[in-house]
């Protein structure tokens, strides 16, 4: 009998059948998979516009190329160097053959990255005063950054939407067919473009994308004609449309799939990145240079391998005459340039048109499903960028899928949720706005008020902002490369169903959008009042603690030495364990009566011992954790040293002195999900005490067993209160029942609940026999039933309530009573 899956796949094989799979190749892709990659089992990989993955063979042809024969530097007359010069040469034609493009049109220069062939073409472009830096919205920030280099010579800058007119296709060819709607002007220097003619050759340069690498737009490639022959049309007789115009395709993205064809399409400059194309080499890309158009470009800077000859003490140099011997700095990447002919192989293996239309196929069955999801209510689950705006100029849809979630009350979820619970259910894909932030803003409706007050309030790139003043900062972004499945495509698809498709719900009362709301309190666990079980001090963040049947507060309210020291590495980065898991190992403990905080780590024999009021620091500093700012106290060199041996790496150990500046995640404190604003805090998170229920640690020990015996094939992970670094563990309530309190008294010392614990993976390390242990539990079942706005919450966030001003004498003590204000 055939379950829903197969069906799916019969489905997707009635309508793409011709288009996937490689049928003609020597492997299918299934084959392809099985042998070659075979490190993607269990894994859903949606990340090929940021990397596609390199292939077993592959690395395979090039470790047996480098060992069996002998490069050298091919600035040599060696055999072995010219050896390297021929296997150079024939990268070079294999690149060109990639493009259609002929030795005798074009050449091609090496480069670290199409970023770095960017930059060489900003610098040694042309500008004038009378110039003009015209580029699509849709643009990378590596092709954005060739306006510096404009504005600094005088020239002008102009953004632009690139539209066509609704008859394009049947006009195809006719100038009317294409507009280009300017932007307002950018120009730093008052020499702006003189209403007489230019005197002299005027250059002026016009970027765009083969591929938008955040909606998968595919720019037509006419689009190169249009500005080279007829910018006066095109940009309706302004005067930018004077002087010669010069045309850049950023192909770093849509070289991989669809590369432009420099034989119909004559670009003077296409920008690529190899890694995007096949996976390996990293490192290495290629500017593709029109041979008339690179001996206008000017080279300041000479260097090795670049010049006929050159004298020391005088001012004379003549440079060498070929285009890659003039743009190629010092030695080439040799051995990289070499491997890229094993990558070509591969792909000439599968071909190019089979590529394209094999990637678009799964991308076209995502959008066309995603596009199709509604919640229960009868409401559009997926909002889709890209491939309903019929204005825009494009040939089609690359393998891209970029799109934002709503609720079913129209609110959005947040892209970092999103991504993390991909995460969790072991699939691979990009969140934010890829560096394309002209994209982003256009497809999302992000005003220019929108982007700078978003910055305002904290939101930079790569952050946890994802929704902002009701709006999402960025999206989500599926991609695929040509060793991708329908498997891949319907996991997928399936997950977003699963986690974020409200349905009808069977048993009333219960929530159909899976882990929307916070599961209330089980009842019939405990009747009495819970009480105190445990209290942890933790004095160096991410450092293990040491728990106590009494402790002190301080006068500001926070228990007293918890969490006050730090490390941070000698390039200023904080050191937890997400990053060296090895500061699971140290092990702290605080003797009050001594005045001592001591520290052990197995990876130093001697245990060290730093007096809390006499082993003074030698000197203070600032820095700055979260949006916040503090003022610490460094140590000397004898402890800095101990600590980078029990770390394996340089550090320092940094004690707060003072906190200067207070942050809050949520200004309006929605759902009291706010950091702790009111009170002055050492380097916690969010707030001074974080409260662990045991009743509810069970209940999720019981879900991760329940889990297991569903999965057959699963681990049994069980987890102890531990695991959540609380500082408080209550016990005797309910499970749960921690998520109703608004305020709580602990003896006598009042609290205040800020609400849940955002939890991250984090949770998911486990230290067993010595080693760090990576899953996705307790995590990934914790998001089954914690969700709430976003996140994921377990525990909850408390501040001491200072407002009867008793400090002094606070102390907490094991198996005091808890009586708790419900919210």
């Amino acid at each position: 009998m055939k379950n829903s899956e197969d069906e799916q796949k019969e489905e997707f094989l009635r309508e793409f059948g011709d288009d996937y799979g490689y049928k003609s190749a020597p492997k299918n892709i299934d084959q392809l998979r099985a042998t070659e990659f075979k490190r993607l089992a269990g894994v859903v990989y949606l990340d090929h516009a940021g990397a596609t993955l390199y292939s077993e063979a592959q690395l395979e042809s090039v470790f047996k190329d480098l060992n069996s024969n002998l490069y050298a530097n091919p600035h040599s007359q060696s055999s072995c160097s010219l050896n390297t010069s021929d296997r150079v040469g024939e990268a070079r034609t294999q690149v060109l053959d990639y493009f259609n493009a002929s030795s005798r049109e074009y050449s091609v220069i090496f480069t670290s990255g199409a970023t770095a062939a960017l930059k060489l073409v900003g610098e040694s472009f042309p500008w004038s005063s009378q110039s003009c830096f015209m580029y699509s919205m849709e643009n990378h920030n590596s092709v954005l950054g060739i306006r510096e280099y404009a504005l600094n010579q005088g020239a002008a800058a102009l953004a632009v939407d690139v539209e066509q007119t609704a008859d394009y296709r049947n006009s195809r060819g006719t100038n009317s067919a294409i507009r280009l709607f300017r932007h307002h002007e950018l120009r730093r220097s008052d020499r702006g473009l003189s209403k007489e003619d230019p005197t002299g050759n005027v250059y002026n340069l016009f970027a765009f994308p083969s591929e938008c690498n955040f909606s998968g737009t595919r720019f037509n490639l006419d689009l190169v004609k249009l500005i080279k022959e007829d910018s006066h049309n095109a940009l309706e007789g302004s005067t930018y449309s004077r002087g010669c115009w010069m045309v850049l395709i950023d192909a770093a993205k849509g070289g991989a799939t669809e590369p432009p064809d420099l034989s119909k399409h004559k670009a003077d400059f296409v920008v690529i990145s190899f890694y995007k194309i096949f996976g390996y080499p990293t490192g290495l890309g290629a500017l593709i240079v029109r041979n008339e158009t690179a001996k206008l470009l000017k080279k300041t800077y000479f260097s090795g391998g670049t010049v006929a000859a050159s004298v020391a003490d005088s001012d004379f140099v003549k440079r060498r005459a070929g285009v890659e011997e003039i743009f190629e700095d010092g030695t080439i990447s040799y051995l990289s340039i070499a491997s890229i002919l094993h990558g070509f192989r591969i792909l000439n293996t599968l071909t190019m048109s089979a590529i394209s239309r094999h990637t678009t196929s799964l991308a076209t069955f995502v959008r066309k499903t995603l596009s199709a999801m509604k919640h229960e209510n009868g409401t559009h689950v997926c909002t889709l960028y890209g491939a309903n705006s019929s204005k825009v100029l494009f040939e089609g849809m690359g393998p891209i899928v970029s799109f934002n979630l709503r609720r079913p009350d129209g609110s959005w979820f947040g892209y970092r949720e999103v991504e993390k619970l991909a995460s969790l259910a072991g699939i691979q894909l990009r969140t934010g706005c890829f560096c394309n932030p002209g994209a982003c803003a256009k497809y999302l409706g992000l005003s220019h008020s929108d982007l700078l007050s978003n910055f305002e309030a904290g939101h930079v790139c790569w952050d946890d902002h994802d929704v902002l003043c009701g709006k999402p900062t960025g999206a989500v972004r599926a991609s695929f490369g040509y060793m991708s499945t329908f498997e891949d495509a319907s996991n997928f698809v399936n997950f977003i169903k699963a986690s974020f498709v409200s349905l009808p719900s069977r048993t009333p009362g219960v929530n159909t959008l899976r882990g929307t709301t916070i599961s209330p309190a089980i009842e019939g666990i405990g009747r009495a009042n819970p009480r105190l079980k445990s209290i942890s001090i933790y004095p160096i963040k991410s450092c293990l603690g040491f728990s106590v049947s009494s402790w002190p507060l301080t006068t500001t309210g926070r228990l007293l030495h918890d969490r006050e020291w730090l490390l941070r590495s000698t390039s200023g980065e904080i050191l937890t364990q997400k990053k060296v898991p090895d500061m699971c190992h140290i092990t702290t403990l605080i003797d009050l009566d001594l005045g001592i905080l001591f520290v052990e780590s197995p990876r130093c024999k001697e245990k060290l011992q730093i007096k809390l009021k006499s082993d003074f620091p030698v000197g203070k500093d600032e820095v700055n954790i979260h949006p916040q700012r503090y003022e610490v106290e460094v140590y000397h060199d004898e402890i800095d040293s101990w600590f980078s041996d029990a770390v394996g790496r340089p550090c320092t150990l940094l004690r707060c002195s003072g906190q200067q500046g207070y942050a809050c995640s949520n200004r309006n404190r929605i759902s009291r999900l706010c950091k702790d604003l009111e009170t002055k805090m050492n380097f916690v998170n969010e707030a001074q005490f974080l409260l662990v229920s045991e009743e509810s640690v069970n209940d999720l020990n019981a879900r991760l067993r329940s889990n297991v015996q569903h999965h057959f094939d699963g681990e049994l992970i069980q987890v102890s209160t531990s695991r959540f670094r609380p500082n408080l563990v209550v016990c005797g309530g309910e499970a749960y029942a921690e998520d109703g309190w608004r305020s709580l008294r602990i003896g006598k010392t009042e609290f205040i609940s800020l609400g849940g614990c955002n939890r991250c993976q984090m949770i998911n390390l486990s230290f067993q026999g010595g080693k760090v242990q990576r899953s996705n539990e307790p995590l990934a079942t914790l998001a089954e039933y914690r969700r709430t706005k976003g996140k994921i919450t377990f525990g909850i966030l408390l501040r001491h309530d200072d407002s009867t001003g008793k400090h002094s004498d606070a102390w907490l003590h094991v198996g005091e009573e808890i009586r708790a204000s419900l919210a």
